[in-house]
């Protein structure tokens, strides 16, 4: 295995944006809460070998800190404040926070600490994984092999396009998470944005900054959870969390996403008063069509024009896919494409991993992810899960193993 003399992680910025966001909110809220996450392969396991070398990669982050260059950068923007920008300057990262280690020829990692500064783990360790991973696996493998595969897929699109108005086609990268390599990531998102009208944004905040264009990002399914204990009451707890986020963002950020406790739980709390102020959903698991169908539908029922509303697309999606949803949605409701894995991973030879970090516990208590898809499911503690069933009147589902 190739071993790293040099951090593959340089940048505090090189993370999702909804990350930054978040914590924002959780630096005015919840400063006081602790939490727990854990790393978990959907697929083939991360064998236990690379534990070493993601300790050293992880050591070697304590000294990351936000550059001047940077500040300014986030200081231009309209979604931070001072008082918080103030903070992430003095903000490091603590090792500690993290105990990865070798379970059984298993990769394990979890992480506890203040929410606050156990948010910003998450992405630079998958992303880390991932890029040790692959140079281990396919060490000649990448960036010539990624262009040449992106390439071929622009030509497949524009062929299967020629047909269509697709001048209201947006595509935004979401692939830092499990990105081939951070240079990778780059290359495919300069020559996105070099060759095609169509390209909306990243939700890298290092890329947006070098490249100039858009940060996107809202927030994760990790807000949801939380509240389920933040809440006074379990029942209540989306409607909490969409309300504090709004407290946060009155103006901005306005995309929700629908599936931490069921899409079908979410919109029954998404009123009137919520669907108005909130500029779209986010979909993230589950059947795509049937899922937009059912939002629209929703508008519909509260009497709002789908039209004035966004549906941003993030569950495994290939620009087939994005083609073929914009196909059936537009243009009775503006549709956005999140593309992350099969964008900044897709490289012929090379197989992404499925990797995820969760939170499964606040303040030392049980928060859980149901979702729309079954084996999604996460959650240390069966009995929360029933108790999530029965407020939130939901069937019985598969636990993620």
């Amino acid at each position: 295995m190739k071993r790293y003399a040099s951090p593959i992680i340089t940048s505090l910025l090189d993370t999702d944006a909804y990350k930054l966001h978040m914590q924002q909110a959780v630096y005015h809220r919840y400063r006081d809460l602790s939490v727990t996450a854990v790393f978990r392969c959907r697929g083939d396991d991360v064998p236990g070998h690379y534990a070493g070398e993601l300790r050293q990669q992880i050591d070697m982050m304590q000294s990351l800190a936000l550059t001047d260059t940077e500040y300014l950068y986030l200081s231009g923007l309209p979604f931070f404040t001072a008082d918080y920008l103030q903070w992430l300057k003095t903000f490091r990262f603590k090792p500690e926070q993290v105990d990865v280690r070798d379970q059984q020829g298993k990769l394990s990692i979890t992480l506890r600490g203040p929410w606050a500064e156990v948010i910003l783990w998450e992405i630079p360790l998958l992303a880390l994984i991932s890029e040790l991973v692959h140079r281990d696996k396919t060490p000649c493998i990448g960036v010539d092999q990624a262009l040449s595969t992106l390439h071929e897929k622009l030509s497949a699109f524009r062929q299967a396009s020629a047909d269509m108005d697709i001048s209201r086609f947006r595509l935004m990268d979401f692939g830092t998470r499990r990105r081939y390599s951070r240079q990778v990531q780059h290359a495919i998102v300069e020559t996105l944005q070099q060759e095609v009208p169509w390209l909306s944004g990243t939700s890298n905040y290092d890329l947006a900054r070098r490249l100039n264009i858009s940060p996107v990002g809202t927030q994760a399914h990790e807000w949801f959870q939380a509240h389920q204990q933040i809440s006074p009451e379990l029942a209540s707890s989306q409607r909490v969390a969409l309300q504090a986020w709004l407290d946060e963002y009155p103006d901005q950020l306005g995309i929700a996403l629908t599936d931490c406790i069921t899409t079908d739980a979410f919109l029954r709390d998404f009123d009137l008063n919520f669907a108005s102020r909130y500029q779209g959903l986010r979909h993230d698991s589950g059947e795509p069509v049937e899922w937009g169908e059912k939002v629209i539908a929703h508008y519909r029922k509260l009497g709002i024009d789908p039209q004035t509303k966004t549906l941003v697309f993030s569950d495994n999606l290939t620009l087939d896919k994005a083609l073929a949803l914009y196909r059936h949605f537009d243009p009775q409701v503006r549709v956005v494409f999140g593309i992350g894995t099969r964008l900044t991973c897709d490289i012929r030879g090379v197989t992404p991993l499925n990797i995820v970090i969760k939170l499964v516990s606040c303040n030392g208590k049980p928060v859980a992810k149901l979702s729309d898809s079954p084996g999604k499911t996460i959650c240390h503690d069966p009995s929360f899960v029933r108790a999530l069933q029965k407020a939130f009147e939901l069937p019985p589902v598969r636990q993620a193993s």
